[in-house]
């Protein structure tokens, strides 16, 4: 019987199934913005049986060049493919990733996966916090899997470039998506960059309304509805997702392949990346 593959989310009850075998590789992302240390800290203190950590900053990113690019940079491809060689991610590998919060971080190394052709990798949908409430086992300490070439190939056509946003801007037939919230979409606050507002012809999509009170992802019809009303009539192709620093708007990305409608483009440089250069046109408010 063929085994299922699992590319877009997957439940804690059917990951525990699956703890003994080799072939599949889980992979702990928790990690804080504003204590990058923390996430590897509590990794060390618990985490689920066989998980390796992935650290945002230097496992998921590239380095940071000051007025060029933005805070998360993406790595370099090859870069990347010694780092997932290094965890045992191999052509048969069924990935699962996960996180702390809401899927965010980990949708950032689900989504890079993808960039570097390996589609066998899932989110834990409802991470860490719904791994523990459900009762299912952890450990403590730091793990490691036996090294296995990485085969995939980057797919450059899931990037998109600061200079071809500049092109997209008044492109009527793209539909560019914020993914932060809304509050920082319209500029009347930005906690994290030091300036406030976003790409002009941008629309906002929040990545919590992709997720249900209890902090689930929603069924794959509903987020067809959400995704059919901020497209209207641009294919997902077609769509650019952007956030902060090119993370969180993975989980956009995400939504939008678990409801069945392919895979977007993401901004990886993003708002801070943006806003690098002063002389890029900024918008507030509502205005698309």
């Amino acid at each position: 019987m063929e085994r299922i593959k699992y590319t877009t989310l997957l439940a804690p009850a059917e990951l525990a199934l699956h703890l003994a075998e080799p072939d599949w590789a889980i992979i702990d992302c928790r990690f804080a913005l504003a204590a990058p240390a923390r996430g590897q800290r509590d990794y060390e203190q618990a985490h689920i049986p066989g998980a390796i950590y992935a650290h945002l900053d230097a496992d998921l990113s590239g380095p940071i060049i000051r007025g060029t690019t933005g805070r998360h940079p993406l790595p370099d491809p090859e870069r990347f493919r010694q780092t997932l060689t290094a965890w045992g991610i191999g052509p048969q590998t069924q990935v699962v990733v996960y996180d702390d919060d809401n899927g965010s971080m980990a949708a950032r190394l689900w989504w890079m996966l993808r960039w570097v052709g390996h589609q066998e990798a899932a989110v834990l949908d409802g991470g860490w916090a719904r791994w523990q409430r459900e009762g299912f086992p952890a450990r403590g300490g730091v793990e490691s899997r036996l090294p296995q070439p990485f085969s995939g190939e980057p797919r450059p056509d899931l990037v998109v470039t600061t200079g071809e946003i500049q092109s997209l801007i008044d492109d009527p037939a793209v539909c560019l998506l914020d993914a932060r919230s809304a509050a920082r979409f319209h500029g009347d606050e930005e906690p994290i960059d030091p300036v406030a507002g976003h790409i002009p012809g941008a629309a906002s999509a929040p990545l919590t309304e992709n997720l249900g009170p209890d902090g689930l992802f929603l069924p794959p019809d509903a987020l067809r509805e959400r995704f059919a009303v901020l497209l209207g009539d641009t294919p997902p192709e077609r769509a650019i997702m952007y956030c902060g620093s090119g993370v969180s708007a993975a989980h956009n990305l995400l939504a939008l392949a678990h409801a069945g409608l392919g895979d977007a483009r993401l901004y990886a440089g993003s708002w801070s990346e943006w806003i690098a250069d002063p002389d890029r046109p900024i918008a507030t408010g509502d205005t698309k």
